[in-house]
């Protein structure tokens, strides 16, 4: 079973949803006790959400594949953003060679 890492906290509550849907499958995989290995990174919101109210998507990338690089240094070894939005700064993660 792979390490999932888990970029979150916009918002936290995303965050805990996703957490919540992955540990149910896993459990609906495995069976018994099991749960997905997982590593959690959460950025705060306010910073992220004014970011965003600026459109400085460069910025939020960096912020992104920041948050991958420390995924990946604790041993994720793939990452899921817990949110809608950032999804649109993919390629900046991708480019930074994060994961």
């Amino acid at each position: 079973m792979k390490t999932i890492g888990l970029i979150g906290g916009m918002s936290w509550e995303s965050s805990a949803e996703y957490y919540r849907m992955i540990n149910r499958h896993s459990k609906a995989l495995h069976g018994g006790h099991h749960n997905a290995k997982s590593v959690l990174v959460t950025v705060d919101f306010a910073e992220i959400e004014a970011l965003q109210r600026t459109h400085d998507w460069p910025a939020l990338g960096e912020r992104m594949a920041g948050a991958a690089r420390q995924l990946e240094a604790a041993g994720a070894e793939l990452v899921v953003l817990t949110t809608n939005t950032m999804h649109r700064v993919y390629d900046a993660i991708e480019a930074a060679g994060a994961l």
